[in-house]
């Protein structure tokens, strides 16, 4: 759409860039309009990972902006030499998240996001070329565009494609109004690419990539590391991706805002080290996770300990846990939280959100988590021998109760009051601790519970009958 030009701003004494309209068309009104948007779309942007726009006119004819002069390469560039480390990932995804985050405050959706729209430099990432950017109310439930001239009108019309298909997307695809959603799967692409080296979408012809696109999933960025770079933040950016490339907008973050504390939080994780010294300071949700996570590990570390030898050539697993959104997962001192499946591809959890507690499924190999109906109020999540039921403490009831994880009603085992992690073995037997009572056994398919072991309290005794 435009010639650039480095050049001297003499009046200021000052490097600046000079954006001109091609010749060819400056008589086309809606090129004309496309670039006046994008002055329009920079002069309401002040960030530092924007690139700045100090003036427009117009000169014979044509138009021209003068911009702030960038030392450094495109992204674009720099990823023909490979992936960036992790560290830099991190970094220039907060300052484009940033900028994003920014433009979308202001009422402006970029809506081409991609590496060649990103300038690297010594002081950071610079988001570029707004020159598709639209005007909107950016609510995620009610888009609404601004007035517009003839001329944008006709920009930006619905059912026109307007963008680079690798980047876009589906609803993009598709016709469908763009809003910050939008941009937010276009970012994914691009952290995805950063991190990996290598598109999240391709395809042989524009009708294969579209259809990838629209019905594709890239393969994960963990699996892509090497062993040594594979820490919990890589896992923890994979969640970051998987959810901004979400195909339905709905199922994305709703907000570049989401992803800015996503990302934050993946980068802390990364540089943080044990805290010293005598101050005590309150335990955050993001904490309290934390701790979640290394009873995982501890658990884990059980299960395989007890599990037959593998041969040398056995495959680890490496994940982090995750609370699902608008929750979290807390710690009780006699409860268990967290439980992996025996056959090794499922975790249960309990998370929390507005003080109702349920269970959420997650398969091993993805970062999505599902919650389970009729499992609210539930703690102490244990599995069949099969993998195939999930059964749990409901603390609404106080009953022992499971359920199908194909689907169906949770259905009431016995009543009981259960502390710490219940055992399902293989003969169909559950057994389990009932608060100062004892270890009890009860039939999976349900039954009055039988005592096993009998507290004396006077002599701190457990004597078995």
């Amino acid at each position: 759409m435009g010639e650039v030009y480095a050049a001297r701003d003499t009046r200021l004494d000052r490097p600046v860039a000079i954006k001109l309209l091609h010749a060819e068309f400056a008589e086309r009104q809606d090129r004309r309009a496309r670039f006046e948007t994008e002055a329009r779309a920079i002069s309401s942007l002040n960030h530092p990972h924007i690139c700045t726009l100090f003036d427009i006119g117009d000169q014979d004819g044509r138009a021209f902006l003068v911009l702030e002069y960038l030392e450094g390469e495109t992204l674009d560039d720099r990823l023909t030499r490979g992936p960036l480390p992790l560290n830099d990932v991190l970094r220039y995804g907060l300052e484009i998240a940033g900028a994003l985050d920014h433009a979308h405050r202001q009422q402006v959706i970029h809506r081409d996001v991609k590496p060649s729209n990103v300038m690297l430099t010594a002081s950071g990432a610079k988001l570029l070329d707004f020159g598709l950017a639209k005007g909107t109310s950016l609510t995620a439930s009610s888009v609404t565009t601004q007035t517009l001239s003839f001329e944008e009108r006709q920009l930006t019309a619905a059912g026109t494609i307007l963008g680079t298909f690798q980047y876009m997307a589906p609803e993009q695809l598709e016709g469908h109004t763009a809003d910050a959603r939008t941009d937010v799967f276009s970012f994914g692409t691009l952290l995805y690419e950063m991190a990996t080296g290598r598109k999240a979408f391709d395809g042989q012809s524009q009708a294969s990539l579209i259809a990838s696109i629209l019905t594709g999933q890239p393969e994960p960025i963990s699996s892509t590391q090497s062993a040594i770079d594979a820490a919990s933040s890589v896992f923890a950016l994979d969640h970051v991706v998987e959810r901004c490339l979400a195909k339905s907008p709905d199922a994305r973050w709703q907000t570049m805002r989401d992803v800015l504390l996503e990302l934050e939080w993946t980068a802390e994780g990364r540089r943080s080290t044990p805290a010293t010294g005598s101050v005590r300071r309150k335990i955050s949700a993001r904490e309290t996770l934390a701790w979640a996570v290394a009873v995982v590990a501890v658990v884990a570390a059980a299960v395989f300990a007890l599990l037959p030898t593998r041969s040398p050539g056995g495959q680890a697993t490496r994940f982090v846990v995750s609370a699902p959104p608008g929750t979290t997962i807390g710690i009780a001192e006699s409860r268990t939280r967290i439980a992996i499946s025996p056959d090794g591809r499922r975790l249960a959890m309990v998370a929390a959100s507005e003080g109702t507690t349920q269970i959420w499924v997650r398969s091993l190999d993805s970062v999505m988590s599902e919650p389970v109906p009729g499992t609210e109020g539930a703690v102490s999540p244990f599995w069949s021998p099969d993998s195939r039921f999930l059964a749990f403490f409901s603390s609404e009831d106080g009953e022992l109760k499971k359920v199908d994880i194909r689907g169906g009603p949770a259905r009431t085992i016995c009543a009981a009051q259960v502390e710490g992690a219940p055992v399902w073995g293989p003969d169909g037997t559950i057994l389990f601790t009932q608060a100062r009572e004892g270890i009890f056994r009860v039939a999976a398919e349900g039954g009055a519970p039988v005592r096993v072991t009998r507290v004396d309290r006077a002599q701190r005794q457990l004597s078995h009958l």
